[in-house]
């Protein structure tokens, strides 16, 4: 029996990419978490570098403390008779005793873990009766057997220390069976995000069964021996720019805590993003202020609620993707639990509590609305960004729904490890998270700081942390 009212919701926005799985954070409200299952079908062409830099990305958020993540091409095996009576025996005390919960070791007793465990067993359990036909007591008490097993043999590295909001990631490309699905489908029910890897063939199931997952394809179906996660396989590739760990505390001008990090230093330039360039001239000329003020319809106004609805404070955000992305700083988005955004020449005010991706340190966050958006390119770095060279910055300071100025870079900054620019066009409060853009139409960063004493010191996040931190959602 259920006494936490932990509660799971699939698949709620759709995933078309590795990147995008390793992205992706699951938001948790009302005691209800957000899950991804997805099936991963055939291989693209960075089919393997996907993977790799998912394990990178992963493998410092781990150090960082901010998640747990697995990836697999097998699950263990019964090693001997004694090791399965061991089990055998727990699925009996479980079976006679369910409101107790799974009385694993890794599973404190009374534990809020104990019950998810114990709801997520008896619903993999009934989906094993309904779609093995003929089942035997003996088959049900062998499956169940394995999945005790299984949980207990993961939960040291992934599963200890269970919560509801951790984000944990499992990656899966080993036998793909009912057995072996209805585990993957089983942590879902647990919280865990969850991505299968089938790279030669989907799986044969009933489409019901199949249906608990969303199926991705990647490109052709093949054999591919997709390498172990290992620590030497994580770290092949240079390490791009600064992990996501840090302090809570949102970057300002006053950060000393941190070694300053050699500006453009291991920085890795982004790939050429696969969005269509709206609002991008095909000869890249310089626009007039004229055209660059009608990008504004493409920036937004954020009012954040706390928990009782009420405002807590305004800011901008950059429409990134089509599918409802919006950039903003996370300064902006962290303040509350909800989020009214404002499009203009949109009368509609877009509800939000979906705060899918966001990183203190970096100050940059993701929001999603319900509504297909008209995205502003982001700067490539075909030339490095130059001292004078002239920026626009489109925000909603004080509230001022998308205003206009113009300035220049007056310089290039590392605040904490990042890179930052600072520049002259006039920003205030309510301009935190609004686009700084050159003179071709192209984000070159995001507003995240201005001081008002003193000369006009305004400062943006460099476009290629935020290239890194949109990587799949543009």
């Amino acid at each position: 029996m259920d006494k936490s009212g932990f509660q799971t919701r699939r698949n709620v926005m759709s995933i078309t990419s590795i990147s995008s799985f390793s992205s992706i954070k699951g938001g948790y409200r009302a005691n209800c978490r957000d899950v991804y299952f997805i099936r991963c079908i055939g291989c693209g062409a960075n089919y393997l570098t996907e993977i790799q830099e998912m394990d990178r990305l992963w493998k410092e958020k781990q150090e960082c403390g901010q998640g747990h993540y697995l990836r697999l091409r097998e699950l263990p095996k019964l090693q001997t008779p004694e090791q399965a009576g061991k089990y055998i025996s727990l699925f009996e005390e479980w079976r006679k005793e369910q409101e107790n919960g799974v009385p694993l070791e890794g599973a404190k007793a009374g534990s809020v873990f104990r019950a998810v465990l114990s709801k997520g067993l008896s619903e993999a359990c009934e989906l094993f009766r309904t779609f093995t036909p003929a089942a035997s007591e003996t088959m049900e008490r062998n499956f169940l057997t394995k999945m005790l097993f299984w949980t207990e043999n993961l939960m040291g590295s992934f599963l200890h220390g269970w919560d509801e909001k951790t984000n944990r990631k499992f990656v899966y490309s080993g036998t793909a069976k009912l057995q072996e699905y209805l585990f993957c489908y089983f942590l879902t029910l647990l919280g865990v995000d969850v991505m299968m890897l089938l790279p030669a063939r989907d799986i044969v199931l009933a489409e019901e069964l199949k249906g608990l997952s969303a199926a991705v394809t990647l490109g052709e179906t093949k054999d591919m021996e997709i390498p172990p996660y290992t620590h030497e396989w994580a770290e092949v590739r240079e390490r791009p720019q600064a992990a996501s760990c840090g302090t809570t505390k949102a970057v300002s001008i006053e950060r000393t805590d941190r070694k300053t990090r050699r500006s453009g230093a291991d920085v890795e330039r982004p790939a050429a993003s696969s969005q269509e360039n709206t609002g991008r001239v095909p000869e890249r000329r310089e626009l007039e202020f004229e055209e660059l003020a009608r990008l504004a319809s493409s920036v937004v106004m954020i009012a954040v609620h706390d928990p009782e609805g009420e405002v807590v404070c305004t800011g901008s955000g950059i429409m990134i993707g089509k599918g409802g992305y919006i950039l903003t700083n996370h300064h902006v988005a962290g303040k509350g639990v909800s989020y009214s955004v404002r499009i203009e020449d949109d009368e509609t005010i877009y509800e939000s509590d979906e705060l899918i991706k966001y990183n203190h340190f970096q100050d940059l966050a993701i929001l999603r609305i319900d509504k297909m958006l008209n995205p502003i390119p982001l700067y490539k770095g075909d030339k490095p960004l130059v001292r004078g060279q002239k920026v626009v910055a489109i925000g909603s300071p004080l509230g001022l729904f998308n205003s206009v100025s113009d300035g220049i870079i007056s310089g290039f900054r590392t605040i904490g490890d990042v890179d930052m620019i600072q520049f002259t066009a006039p920003i205030s409060s309510g301009s935190s998270g609004g686009a700084v853009l050159n003179m071709q139409g192209e984000i070159i960063g995001i507003s995240t700081a201005g001081f008002d004493s003193g000369q006009n010191i305004n400062l943006a996040v460099d476009y290629r942390t935020v290239a890194a931190f949109v990587r799949g959602f543009v």
